[in-house]
């Protein structure tokens, strides 16, 4: 793979006896088209399993011939949402094990019959959670799995096929007790423009037993790509236990849905991107579980940005905002990509927008926070890490001088051997600590 200028990339073949290179694909950054496995079970060894969105929306998988450079059938596919990955099995031929895709959950369907009776013994032993399977031995008589929900972090196992026994290796937080966890729940909406938008909210037990509870709203970062998943979230668990509410929307340009709906957020960071956000505030105060008079919003990069333009855009919703690493200048954002990220240049001004376009130049400045410090009327709590690459430390020096001039509260924490994010146990620590004391003042 090629990448041309940082929005378009070539995909080659290369022909092992003439050593010859023949250009199979010329692709856009957001086309998807990996080889996951070649079809050795046949007597073509350019045929292979392709995991591809070129010629659909989502991504599925088909059988390829690389030589002649077509489709020869399409394998596996979904009509929500993206496939992500299939097994094949070496002992036995290269025989489909079971596809997977990520729906509101991960979801794996069995092929072979080994692995039908293999996902019966495993839902037999393992309730109410997720597993996968991450390894196994040469003969494939012994699996390592991994278990997980939204109340366990990750146990790993393993399988003895021979024995049909399943035996634990490792807890990996063997101190957490699953009923003292709070329970993340998928939820799914429409947006104020007819687009159907999932999400899931952690909710404290106070909530399920009919309690009003305060509510974090945690946009993610990325913004292109990424997606909120379900299983266990420390940061809601975090919430969870001081009584809140976390919500976490995969916003249009989130990964996963197709094409289309990555498509939908160009060009509308900070525009529809939080209308979608807002929408999903909306229908969980829809469904009485969170007060609509205590609601906060923190997020970390793009979600950064996006609590400064949550309380831009609707500062009667939020009493309070933390942004962490966020970008609060899209024209300084852009002016302070490292050298090494000049290459990508275009594709952050198909994501975002142009600024050598004075249309898109002009809608850059309303949705920035840095030039809407006026309907900023709630306290933020800004974190920033002083050696950040990605967001440069002057998004939070900057946005942090404005509001404090006009009065505004607004604690500033700032870790000198961080870049972008914590990654220092005490640093973690100083963070989290200082959240939630700025959480319980506000959401009190």
């Amino acid at each position: 793979t090629k990448m041309v200028n940082g929005v378009e990339m070539e995909y080659y073949y290369k022909d092992l006896q003439s050593g010859k290179f023949t250009l199979l694909k010329k692709m856009k950054w957001d086309d998807t088209f990996g080889i996951m496995s070649f079809n050795y079970a046949s007597n073509h060894p350019d045929d292979a399993y392709v995991m591809t969105n070129l010629d659909s929306d989502k991504t599925e998988i088909v059988l390829y011939d690389l030589k002649q450079n077509k489709v020869i059938k399409k394998v596996f596919s979904n009509p929500h949402f993206d496939v992500s990955g299939m097994r094949l099995s070496r002992k036995r031929n290269y025989e489909i094990d079971y596809f997977a895709y990520e729906g509101e959950k991960y979801v794996i369907l069995p092929q072979s019959t080994f692995f039908k009776d293999f996902s019966r013994k495993m839902a037999n032993e393992f309730k109410d959670v997720e597993y996968y399977v991450t390894d196994f031995d040469d003969d494939e008589t012994k699996f390592l799995i991994v278990v997980q929900s939204d109340r366990v972090y990750g146990k790993y196992y393993e399988y003895d096929v021979r024995a049909g026994e399943f035996s634990l290796l490792y807890d990996l937080m063997p101190q957490l007790d699953p009923d003292d966890m709070a329970e993340m729940k998928p939820i799914t909406f429409k947006s104020r423009d007819g687009l159907t938008l999932h999400g899931y909210i952690t909710l404290p037990k106070a909530a399920l037993e009919g309690e009003k509870v305060p509510l974090v709203v945690n946009p993610h970062g990325g913004p292109q790509g990424v997606r909120d998943s379900w299983g266990f979230n420390p940061e809601a668990q975090l919430f969870a236990s001081r009584g809140y509410a976390t919500l976490q929307v995969n916003f249009r340009i989130s990964g996963g849905y197709g094409k289309e709906f990555l498509r939908n957020g160009f060009k509308q960071i900070g525009r529809k991107v939080m209308d979608d956000v807002e929408d999903g505030v909306k229908h969980v105060i829809g469904q009485g579980w969170v007060d609509p008079a205590k609601v906060a919003i923190y997020g970390g990069s793009h979600g950064g940005y996006a609590t400064l333009m949550g309380l831009v855009k609707t500062p009667g919703l939020y009493t309070c905002g933390v942004d962490y690493v966020g970008i609060s200048n899209i024209e300084t954002f852009f002016a302070s990509f490292p050298e090494y990220w000049k290459p990508l240049t275009e594709m952050a001004k198909e994501i975002w927008y142009d600024l050598d376009n004075p249309e898109e130049a002009k809608i850059a400045r309303e949705v920035s926070p840095i030039y809407q410090t006026d309907k900023i009327i709630r306290p933020v709590f800004v974190v920033q890490g002083a050696n950040d690459p990605r967001v440069n430390i002057n998004e939070s020096d900057q946005i942090v001088t404005a509001l404090r001039a006009k009065g505004l509260y607004v604690p500033y924490m700032v870790k000198y051997n961080e870049g972008h994010g914590f990654y220092r146990e005490e640093n973690r620590m100083d963070f989290y600590g200082a959240m939630m004391g700025f959480l319980a003042k506000y959401l009190k």
